[in-house]
């Protein structure tokens, strides 16, 4: 990846957060790379190098700085954007794909060799896959390490190190620190056995009022649950359930998870990180959608609207499915219906494709038509044919969507933007979007209002959220 060092050394120079996690910056006279936002006195241009992540910096000798955290700094939003083989790689990394199968995994999952993979990534980022989750697997461990009393090989495993020495070296070599060094400097009281709780950083603006009200509205009754201040549900992880709670600050949205299985810390994190869309460049959305004279107010009054997002992509799309051509509210009690009833007080995840492609058919209070458009999902998805996480390839998954009986545009959009995470979807035939088009004077008709939101790309999704808020 090219970075320009005029543009990188003024955002290091003024200390500009908006930058934290597009690049780091490191200085050769200390050895340490930091976030650009770093706080530290600004080292003379003659000796930094800038590099694409954080894993390219330690790859080049460098240790994070004890000061900034720039491993804890939010992700780049270029892997949201960026639909491309590279982009699908790192959102699976993030996921923990390559601790779980390995790189073999993780090119297999994307369709290409390991070879090419390697030098894509590295030709990009500085670093090849190995580099790159090995960068995940520190910070993985820190939190473990600070925010638990696990033992520390407990810890070297959970965080998907394959051996204790690797995770002594490897701390060491990134943070200067050993792991018992580590903890011994930990100031923060410890949360109660079992819980995790972490800060999950964004770039600001994040308008909270509009993610927990979107959040609020399609809450499922044993699976999740939502105030004014916190999201709660549970999650389905690769090793177990777990439990969430998100609660946003000024800077930061606290996370507090209570895993069956402490190895799904990593995809955990990812997905919840997703789900609330922290790593999006709230400035670039605002400042492309703001210039058009008919959201200029919209965005001025409510900056950082995101598009709220998915943990589960087979989740989303049954919830797409069951909503086509019905209100929110009545979408919700249809999905309370299929799933089996929670504990009082207690939250699960979704069930998985497999568990509702054998349910009864007294199992689906629905017409038959959308019965069978579930049925064909889940088995799709079961199958291995129909890919909807994040690393999914979006062209290739929309066919896909748009193959099974029952499944439109408008539900094939809907889950390219919430579950594979599209920012550029319009969906001109809503009847919401056209009453909000309607209310802020835009055309309402679906093709004059596509053509209308050509200037919005490629932030269309965020679009569109803000004409749902406005119907």
């Amino acid at each position: 990846m090219e970075l320009d060092f005029e543009r990188c050394y003024r955002a290091v120079d003024s200390r500009d957060q908006r930058f934290d996690g597009w690049f780091y910056t490191a200085v050769r006279t200390t050895g340490i790379y930091c976030r650009p936002s770093c706080p530290a006195v600004t080292p003379k241009r003659e000796n930094v190098t800038f590099y694409p992540s954080a894993a390219a910096a330690q790859r080049g000798g460098f240790r994070a700085c004890r000061r900034c955290r720039p491993d804890a700094a939010p992700g780049s939003p270029e892997w949201d954007l960026r639909a491309d083989l590279v982009g699908r790689a790192m959102r699976l990394i993030a996921d923990g794909v390559v601790d779980r199968d390995g790189v073999p995994g993780l090119a297999s999952r994307l369709g290409y060799t390991e070879r090419h993979l390697n030098r894509l990534l590295n030709a990009e980022l500085g670093a090849g896959p190995l580099a790159l989750a090995r960068a995940q697997r520190a910070q993985t461990a820190r939190i473990l390490i600070e925010t638990t009393d696990l033992g520390l090989a407990e810890i070297a495993f959970a965080a998907g190190f394959g051996s204790v020495r690797q995770f002594n070296d490897t701390i060491l070599e990134v943070y200067a620190r050993s792991p018992s060094a580590l903890r011994e400097r930990r100031t923060a009281p410890q949360p109660e056995a079992g819980t995790i709780t972490l800060r999950l950083a964004f770039r600001a603006p994040l308008h909270t009022g509009a993610l927990l009200g979107f959040l609020a509205a399609r809450a499922l009754p044993g699976i999740e649950e939502c105030d004014v201040t916190t999201y709660r549900r549970g999650l389905r992880l690769p090793h177990g359930s777990a439990t969430v709670a998100l609660t946003p600050a000024d800077r930061w949205v606290s996370a507090t998870l209570r895993l069956a299985d402490v190895r799904d810390l990593a995809p955990a994190v990812a997905r919840c990180r997703r789900l609330c869309d922290l790593d999006a460049d709230p400035v670039a959305v605002d400042g492309t959608l703001g210039a058009d004279p008919a959201l200029t107010a919209a965005v001025r009054a409510e900056p950082g609207v995101r598009v709220p997002r998915a943990v589960d992509g087979f989740e989303l799309a049954v919830r797409a499915v069951v909503g086509q051509q019905v209100s929110v509210a009545g979408a919700r009690r249809t999905l309370s219906r299929m799933l089996t009833p929670a504990a009082p007080g207690e939250l699960h995840g979704f069930p998985a494709a497999e568990t509702v492609a054998a349910l009864p058919d007294t199992a689906f209070r629905m017409p038959a038509a959308r019965r069978q458009t579930i049925r064909a999902l889940a088995e799709a998805v079961a199958d291995g044919k129909l890919d909807l996480e994040p690393g999914a390839d979006r062209e290739e998954s929309v066919a896909r969507l748009l193959e099974l009986p029952g499944v439109g545009a408008w539900t094939a959009g809907y889950v390219a933007m919430r579950a594979i995470g599209d920012p550029d979807v319009l969906l001109p035939t809503d009847v919401a979007v056209r009453r909000g088009a309607r209310a802020l004077g835009l055309p309402d008709s679906p093709r004059a209002l596509a053509a209308h939101a050509d200037r919005w790309r490629p932030w269309r999704s965020y679009a569109l959220m803000r004409l749902w808020r406005s119907a």
